[in-house]
């Protein structure tokens, strides 16, 4: 895989930083991928090397490409991140047994510090969820503004999850009263740096899932080291259900340069600390966004039926909450609700569900109490009977072919 052509350019009001793929042992057409934002934002964007740098190595492990050459006169690499990419598919291929070589990085890594003074700022991805909203608000309150780990910058992305411009914009809309009550500023960023690959997507998303979502977030933070210095990643997991992931704690600090650190963050809290963070922070709570489906029911922000709806619902009712918010379509949870919709599948999923029940019957809610233990047997079961027949990291890793 080749990488070159990098540029800055304005496109349909946005300013593009942008870098050609070329596929050396697969037969796909070259391809530009690109980071863009608004005008507001456009001094803030570098053509950095090692944006596309990251952005494509976990895809060349992944598809069977032997190498990434980086084809430019004047684009060195960091050294500190050219391990740290080594060391993340060492992750990888030890994680999920696969038989396969490391991807070389062919880049000039002639690298000396700059004389400019660099910026001492914090970002963090910011999708209204309730691991980014947990992570801001943690910040509030254990750092002061002063502090340079202190968040100033939130990053909300359009082109990584499965949703419509439509219903990014709303949620963009949705997220300003919060950013403004936290006091950062809400910054949007356009991309292509997943959906390019799509098509050679299972319909389980395996390549992001597993592989790709640290590493895609590392690579949009690294345009914007003209900015910033710290970025924070929300964590998916927590400690004691941790297992290999496309964004963990193992990897996702590899993606880091001597220009960017990235922090995996909170992976002390559990998911249900978290969400008690931001019931207690009312302006979080009411904008409250978890869903990205493609058709939401009009005048909400979540559908109310997919697995991150009905876990979230699941722990608001836990709660006793539920029914002070306007997010979902519904503010009541029943045991057929949620023996419909709450079908978890990884131990982090099971585990979010275990820690319910103690809650549920402590508000008296038997009747939850029931339907989430039958629902992870239902799911425990499931397991067993796939695990007869496949090995665990095979039955949830699709190899290349």
């Amino acid at each position: 895989m080749k990488i070159s052509n990098f540029t800055k350019y304005e496109k349909e009001n946005l300013t593009r930083v942008a870098a050609t793929v070329v596929w050396e042992d697969r037969d796909r057409p070259s391809q530009e991928i690109y980071v863009a934002t608004t005008k507001e934002y456009a001094n803030d964007l570098s053509c950095n090397p090692n944006t596309f740098l990251i952005a494509c190595t976990m895809l060349a492990f992944h598809y069977g490409e032997k190498r990434i050459f980086i084809e430019a006169e004047e684009a060195d690499i960091c050294p500190e991140l050219r391990d740290g990419l080594i060391t993340s598919m060492h992750w990888m291929k030890s994680w999920y047994k696969l038989d396969r070589d490391i991807v070389q990085i062919e880049a000039k890594t002639n690298f000396k510090a700059s004389n400019t003074v660099r910026p001492q700022r914090a970002g963090m991805f910011f999708s209204g969820g309730v691991d980014t909203f947990a992570t801001l608000r943690n910040n509030r309150l254990n750092f002061g503004q002063d502090h340079p780990a202190s968040i100033k910058d939130g990053f909300i992305v359009y082109g990584i999850a499965n949703t419509t411009l439509e219903a990014f914009e709303k949620a963009f809309i949705s997220l300003l009263p919060v950013a403004k009550d936290a006091g950062i500023n809400l910054i949007p960023v356009y991309t292509n740096i997943y959906r390019h690959v799509k098509d050679l997507e299972d319909s389980n998303y395996n390549f992001w899932k597993y592989y790709f979502g640290g590493a895609a977030l590392s690579a949009i933070a690294h345009t914007f080291v003209n900015r910033l210095n710290l970025v924070y990643v929300a964590s998916t997991s927590e400690i004691k259900h941790i297992e290999p992931w496309g964004s963990h704690p193992l990897t996702d600090p590899n993606y880091s340069s001597y220009d960017l650190r990235v922090k995996y963050d909170s992976v002390h809290l559990s998911r249900l600390d978290k969400t008690k963070l931001v019931v207690g922070w009312d302006v979080a709570f009411q904008n409250l966004r978890v869903c990205d489906e493609l058709v939401l029911p009009t005048g909400y922000l979540n559908c109310g039926i997919c697995h991150k709806c009905t876990i979230t619902m699941a722990h608001l009712a836990a709660l006793d909450v539920l029914d002070k918010t306007n997010i979902f379509p519904v503010k009541e949870l029943t045991k057929e609700r949620l023996i419909k919709f709450a079908h978890p599948k990884t131990i982090l999923e099971k585990g979010k569900y275990q820690s319910l029940i103690p809650l549920f019957a402590s508000i008296g809610r038997d009747d939850l109490v029931q339907a989430t233990k039958y629902i992870l047997a239902r799911a425990n079961l499931k397991s067993n009977l796939q695990n007869l027949s496949k090995p665990f990291l095979i039955k949830k890793v699709k190899e290349s072919k």
